[in-house]
């Protein structure tokens, strides 16, 4: 027969794991709405002693590999990065890569969102500047389909061609002064020529294709006295010009002592025009008087494709009359 005490020491363990038991079950469910709602993208809001929904940062620098900054707290993570359960509101966000300037907002952060930073650009302290012209430079221009600039020689007037990189620096013609200030340089659709206009001239220019070639043309300039230039553009033969003054719209071969043929006739000095040279057709504004005497602007489209309109057939015939 066992002793009293054993019954009693046995009693007791068994009331303490039922205490265990029992308070383990306790704190499982007191804690279970807190394990679910983070669960779930909840996060306690101090500020308003309620659970809610949390959202996400994500944010993307160029170059990579900056500090991120969270109101002024410096994050573990380096750009590009994810910052999550962020609770709803507006964070001081600011980027920092040494050697570049920094990049600083505020952000909106919004529950159950993405809110993307993905086009942050960091721009070095110190700029890539480099001088490409040896001479004084009057004006310069960008080829973006032969990836070349050009830039002309205010002294000389001689156009030198370029890489986008600033070196293999080659002339490849000469530009004679106009009159008044060019308004537009245009490079022909074969990138033979160029042409600059001002609103009483128009200069046409062969370019230099190689070291060991000369022009076949030398630059020529053709004058408008009466006339007011608005707009020139080469069709795309790279042999006619279809010129916008601010009475008419003419076509022109490119050659001295051209005859220009109007095409018709402008009621408005400003008239916007734009022409496609896939296509040679001009878009241009014009304005009519009704009967009763008002004025409303309309919108033409002038076709100049060799195949409507045969622009050799119509300059010869125009000039014999």
């Amino acid at each position: 027969m066992k002793p009293a005490w054993f019954h009693k020491k046995g009693l007791n363990e068994q009331r303490i794991r039922a205490f265990l038991f029992y308070s383990s079950v306790a704190v499982f469910f007191a804690g279970l709405p807190l394990i679910l709602s983070f669960s779930f993208g909840y996060k306690f809001d101090r500020r308003t002693f309620k659970f809610s929904r949390t959202g996400l940062l994500y944010l993307k620098t160029q170059p990579p590999g900056a500090e991120i900054y969270l109101d002024k707290k410096l994050l573990v993570e380096k750009s590009p990065a994810t910052v999550n359960e962020l609770l709803p509101g507006t964070y001081e966000v600011r980027v920092e890569l040494r050697g570049y300037y920094p990049w600083s907002d505020d952000v909106r952060i919004e529950e159950s969102k993405i809110t993307r930073l993905d086009k942050i650009l960091l721009f070095p302290l110190r700029n890539n500047l480099k001088k490409v012209n040896k001479t004084s430079v009057a004006y310069f221009f960008l080829d973006k389909e032969k990836e070349a600039v050009y830039y002309l020689d205010s002294r000389d007037r001689i156009l030198y061609r370029c890489g986008l990189d600033g070196e293999r620096r080659v002339p490849v013609g000469r530009l004679p002064e106009l009159q008044s200030h060019a308004a537009g340089y245009l490079f022909s659709s074969d990138r033979n020529k160029l042409l600059y206009f001002s609103p009483s001239q128009i200069g046409i220019a062969e370019l230099q294709q190689r070291r060991d070639a000369e022009p076949e043309r030398v630059p020529f300039i053709l004058d408008y006295p009466q006339s007011d230039i608005r707009d020139v553009f080469w069709h795309s033969d790279s042999f006619h010009l279809v010129i916008v003054t601010a009475r008419s719209v003419e076509v022109m071969e490119a050659r001295p002592r051209a005859c220009p043929i109007t095409l018709a006739r402008l009621n408005r000095r400003d008239a916007q025009a734009y022409y496609d040279t896939g296509s040679d057709t001009l878009w241009f504004l014009d304005q009519e008087r009704s009967p009763e005497g008002d004025t409303h602007g309309n919108l033409y489209k002038l076709e100049l494709d060799s195949r409507t309109a045969p622009l050799y057939d119509l300059i010869r015939t125009r000039n014999e009359e």
